[in-house]
């Protein structure tokens, strides 16, 4: 029953995991490096834009100042939106595109897959709406630090939008983060520091697919986009692969030149993109 209801809409295909492949590999051959604050990184974000309209997202790019231990930068969020009525709330898909400053890192899991997975969850929707709620498809520029996570390091990209959805008072029903979710030896973990009855529901949504052995709860916190959500009062979830190397444990590939796209797979962009479908479909309850 429940597989039958989860494959009725918001269906995530290979030819979706096709799309994220293919957007996650021209991210990396022609945006690489594309670390934060940087020309680079704005040339990425037209090309996110480009895909994200492709899509058939209404998107825009939000250009933007701030302070870095390397003085202010200029960054650039890129921001796609299903509207469906201004009354409805709204469900926010967050990833982010930049590489790990002087990192010499391609960034093909770290950034590039769930970028990728981003576009081609707009397109997956885009045909069949959710009924309940509005969705909004955020790729963040600015989520590494540069040296260390504090209020002038990293997450730039996520805190501004966290403050402006305060600001504005936008009834967001939840934030759900991605990042490095194209590991081939995928292991999806959700940390402790996300709300906690959205863990619980994710979860169990897993083990009701058959992904139990991979979608699996973390002990640690984990420094990421979400964060500046759950500080704004947002219910926030990460689903992240903190497991990324030669060997289990090594994390190796992370932050690495070695992070390239030989490391990710269709197959495992597929899972985590029909998980991300379907999280949004209990959403739209």
């Amino acid at each position: 029953m429940l597989s039958a209801l989860l494959a009725a809409t918001f269906a995530f295909t290979p030819a979706d995991a096709d799309i994220a492949y293919e957007t996650a590999r021209a991210l990396v051959e022609e945006h690489t490096p594309r670390d934060s604050g940087t020309f680079q990184s704005r040339r990425a974000a037209i090309f996110i834009k480009d895909a994200a309209s492709a899509a058939g997202l209404d998107a825009n790019i939000d250009t933007f100042e701030a302070a870095t231990p390397a003085g202010r930068r200029v960054f650039a969020n890129v921001v796609g939106v299903f509207l469906r009525d201004r009354s409805l709330p709204w469900v926010v898909f967050v990833s982010h595109f930049d590489t790990k400053t002087g990192s010499k890192c391609p960034g093909a899991n770290d950034g590039a897959s769930t970028t990728g997975l981003l576009v081609a969850l707009a397109n997956a929707v885009s045909t069949d709406r959710p009924e309940r709620v509005n969705v909004m498809f955020v790729w963040t520029d600015g989520e590494e630090c540069m040296e260390r996570y504090c209020s002038k390091d990293g997450l730039w990209g996520a805190r501004r939008v966290a403050k402006a959805f305060k600001r504005r008072g936008m009834n967001v029903r939840a934030v759900v983060c991605l990042d490095m979710l194209g590991d081939r030896d995928l292991h999806i973990r959700i940390p402790q520091n996300t709300s906690s009855a959205f863990r619980r529901g994710a979860l169990k949504l897993a083990a009701a697919m058959g992904l139990g052995d991979i979608v699996t709860e973390m002990s640690e916190l984990v420094k990421d986009d979400h964060a500046p959500f759950l500080e704004e009062g947002y219910k926030s979830l990460l689903l992240i692969d903190f497991d990324y190397g030669s060997r289990p444990g090594s994390n190796d590939y992370w932050h690495s030149a070695h992070d390239t796209m030989d490391k990710i797979s269709r197959e495992s962009l597929l899972v985590s993109g029909r998980f991300a479908a379907a999280i949004l479909k209990g959403l739209d309850k």
